[in-house]
């Protein structure tokens, strides 16, 4: 089912958990069963705050009428199924998806529930935003990526953090015992969720609070070694941020990123028990406003509106290929399935051959930013499993057939 489109601010909804029996909360949210209802009710089960959009216009994105969808995506191997691009969405629990050229909309579908008024759960995509907030206070000179963390949280000096730079954390390549085994309840990835309760605890209770848990964490290596996702580095980089930009993450962004795109509607912040973000994985946004903060990544750091949101210089710290970044990717314990990727800053790069830049969050969630061709692409998911190859490079796959059609046009 596809609804039409519009800019309009979305009504306030009321704040109701709904039937007992169907309700969600923090026990139910993440079931299977759950992800695609939770995944657009975050607010009406977790703490909340808001990231003004400021007052400016909202940005209009005009429509192409392209037929995007019918275009055939490259097979993986020779016995895969032929598919096009819609195919690849029907077949991946999508819930929206947006691609946009230069800032116009090409194809964009809503479905089931979605609507462009929807405000999505965005998972890991939140860690580029928390990213792009690092490059704009890099750029105002708040913030030095060779500083040790603890130069901004002395705090954390007990911490298996002492010694790590911010650049450390900014490639994920601190040294910290982590484990992101979504599926292991015994993983720190599910313990810190308990931690700023966005999960019922198990067992013993442990630290209370985001920047308590993080306190608690340890090293097990030397810093500025392989690459290694954490999602606790995200939330020590967001604490970092507040303290480098002197006021909370919800002003910092706002100010710094959400007020210059031309948002149609405030981007939404989950916080834990004390009204600190959850950084990592807590920002939720309308499709539309994520193809808006995409787009600045194609367009040499400046929003549709021709404000500058971050310089071309940390656009060109971001995208140009390092070999020491290669190699600390060669090197993770854990396989990406992306031969010849990196990460930087906060953000994935499957495929040397495009180089282009993948925000991605588990239930895939994903904005696909290409400058060479000047393509955006959203896609707000709710798989069932928090990871699955055979949806994810599937879809990777697809935009990269809309970029290469859109080359072919140049």
């Amino acid at each position: 089912m596809a609804t039409e489109a519009t800019d309009a601010a979305a009504p306030q909804s009321a704040n109701t958990s709904g039937n007992s029996s169907t309700a969600l909360n923090i026990a139910t949210w993440q079931y299977p069963q759950n992800i695609k209802r939770s995944f657009q009710n975050i607010a009406r089960i977790h703490p909340t705050v808001k990231v003004s959009r400021g007052d400016g216009p909202i940005v209009k994105l005009h429509l192409a009428e392209e037929k995007m969808g019918k275009l055939e995506v490259a097979k993986a191997s020779i016995t895969d199924p032929a598919l096009t691009v819609r195919g690849v969405m029907h077949a991946t629990n999508t819930d929206a998806v947006l691609i946009m050229h230069n800032g116009r909309i090409l194809w964009e579908k809503y479905y089931n529930t979605m609507t462009s008024l929807t405000d999505h759960l965005l998972m890991s995509v939140s860690k580029t935003l928390v990213g792009t907030l690092a490059g704009a206070l890099i750029d105002a000179g708040l913030l030095d990526p060779e500083q040790e963390v603890t130069t901004y949280v002395p705090a954390l000096a007990t911490s298996g953090y002492a010694g790590a730079r911010v650049r450390d954390i900014l490639d994920m390549r601190s040294g910290i015992k982590f484990s992101e085994e979504y599926l292991d309840p015994g993983a720190e990835v599910r313990l810190l969720e308990e931690a700023i309760g966005w999960a019922p605890a198990h067992g013993t209770v442990g630290p209370i609070g985001m920047y308590e848990f993080l306190r608690t964490l340890q090293a097990k290596s030397a810093h500025g070694g392989a690459f290694e996702y954490r999602s606790c580095e995200t939330d020590v980089l967001g604490w970092v941020l507040e303290s480098a930009g002197g006021a909370p993450m919800q002003e910092l962004l706002s100010e710094r990123i959400w007020s210059k795109i031309g948002a149609q509607q405030d981007l939404v912040m989950g916080v834990d028990q004390f009204g600190t973000g959850m950084f990592d994985g807590g920002f939720n946004a309308t499709l539309r406003d994520l193809a808006r903060f995409g787009h600045m990544y194609v367009n040499g750091g400046r929003a549709l509106t021709g404000k500058q949101v971050v310089s071309e210089d940390w656009l060109a710290d971001t995208f140009t290929a390092d070999p020491m970044q290669m190699q600390a990717f060669v090197q993770s314990p854990t396989d990406n399935m992306m031969p010849g990727g990196r990460y930087r800053n906060q953000i994935w790069f499957p495929n040397p051959a495009t180089n282009a830049a993948v925000a991605l969050g588990i239930h895939g969630q994903m904005i696909y930013m290409d400058p060479a061709t000047k393509l955006v692409a959203v896609k707000l998911s709710s798989w069932p499993l928090p990871q699955d190859a055979s949806k994810l490079f599937p879809t990777i796959r697809a935009f990269e057939a809309v970029s290469n059609y859109l080359a072919a046009q140049q």
